[in-house]
């Protein structure tokens, strides 16, 4: 299967399958109007199947980058000008993340006062979970909400 080459824009590879329709839905893609390319369980020597996503003509945020990298860690982001990679990525789990993520405890402050959220990613053997800066509240990786 061959998949277009794009002048300029962003390559988002390297996505675990049952992750990229999150990871396209954070990127907001039905509102692009510029060429999108998705494709899902190809072939990987590196995850043996996987997901990406090219978007013409676009650049990305720190803040979207953190929102990606929460719910699909170690994503490989590849920068294209004149059809060549001009830098490469991988996107990290960010060890802090402030107003991305809602506390599921709906007596912390971030629920009952106007301030962003807070939380500290944490991996303890083959645990990985944020926790609250405010109320403690510890969250599964998996099982986080986005505001």
């Amino acid at each position: 299967m061959h998949v277009a080459a794009i002048r300029e824009g962003i390559v988002i590879d390297h996505i675990p399958p049952k992750k990229l329709f999150k990871v396209a839905a954070l990127l907001h893609l039905e509102d692009a109007t510029s060429p999108v390319t998705i494709g899902n369980n190809l072939e990987s020597s590196y995850l043996g199947k996987k997901g990406i996503i090219k978007v013409a003509d676009a650049s990305f945020s720190d803040e979207l980058l953190n929102r990606i990298a929460i719910v699909a860690p170690n994503v490989h982001l590849n920068v294209i000008k004149d059809y060549e990679v001009v830098e490469k990525k991988q996107v990290e789990q960010p060890d802090k993340v402030v107003g991305i993520i809602r506390c599921t405890n709906e007596k912390c402050i971030t629920n009952n006062e106007d301030m962003p959220t807070c939380f500290h990613y944490h991996k303890e053997e083959e645990e990985e979970y944020f926790a609250c800066h405010y109320c403690g509240r510890k969250i599964k990786a998996d099982k986080i909400e986005l505001l």
